[in-house]
């Protein structure tokens, strides 16, 4: 067997594992869900905030994945964990919860989420909604939510886009934000702000939005799986000024790849 034969092999084992680690994290996170929680602010923003339940997600999501693949490089948002995916080898990216902040108030819309990314590339992904009990799923060449095939919509006018920008909660995020807002009703149809870049992500490649942008670098755990699951379904993604995006690049423009040229064009001058 080659050496592409062997990646494509390991590829679809680690797609299982992918799906369990995330299903399995996201229970975990639920039993705690509209309970009593002690919440901390991780830095001078007290809405960037992270809790116990965070911390013990992403340890059980580590667990899954180290018992499998105790060799990999894991990257995750929680403490000393690594940051950033390496350009070279397999490695995991792993948000316990995307969506701290609605999950501390309540709300249901927060995923937990698990990538593999292969030289840089997400190759297989699992996004799970564990309080409305969806998931998206992707590795080579399909998409599902629940096990049915998902695509992207089929939006052409995009004075009829709905767009969802994606930013964090800092000040200058939030600058940055004003002005894409603006953008969007100005030169496009409605936006919607999730508050978890996941559930953007996989709204989109679900058709139930059709772009999600973002000018800023964003986490490499607030992307990398609902990327993949939108390449998977149809969409396109790339960086404000519109080569392919990878972990790391300069912001985020995901869509259904009707009007990408000028989604493009319009946020790259904000």
């Amino acid at each position: 067997m080659d050496d592409a034969s062997d990646a494509d092999t390991s590829d679809c084992d680690r797609f299982e594992t992918c799906v369990d680690a995330a299903e399995s994290g996201g229970r975990v996170a639920l039993d705690s869900f509209r309970s009593d929680l002690v919440v901390e602010a991780k830095g001078d923003d007290p809405l960037d905030a992270v809790t116990a339940v965070d911390r013990a997600v992403q340890d059980h999501v580590f667990s899954v994945i180290g018992d499998r693949y105790p060799d990999d490089a894991v990257v995750g948002e929680e403490d000393d964990a690594l940051k950033s995916v390496p350009e070279s080898g397999v490695a995991w990216v792993v948000d316990p919860i995307d969506g701290t902040v609605n999950y501390v108030g309540g709300n249901r819309v927060w995923m937990t989420s698990v990538a593999v990314c292969r030289d840089g590339d997400p190759v297989a992904a699992a996004n799970y909604a564990p309080a409305v009990d969806d998931l998206y799923v992707a590795s080579d060449g399909a998409a599902t939510r629940n096990g049915e095939p998902i695509t992207v919509s089929e939006t052409t006018d995009p004075a009829a886009f709905t767009i969802n920008p994606l930013f964090g909660v800092s000040r200058p995020h939030r600058r940055e934000l004003a002005g894409v807002v603006e953008t969007i009703l100005d030169e496009f149809g409605d936006l919607r702000r999730f508050g978890c870049a996941q559930a953007a992500l996989s709204g989109v490649a679900a058709g139930e939005l059709d772009a999600t942008v973002s000018t800023v670098e964003l986490n490499d755990w607030d992307t990398a799986a609902g990327v993949h699951i939108l390449r998977q379904a149809g969409g396109r993604a790339t960086d404000i000024s519109g080569e392919r995006w990878r972990p790391g690049s300069e912001g985020l423009i995901a869509s259904n790849d009707e009007a990408h040229e000028e989604l493009v064009a319009a946020f790259d001058a904000t």
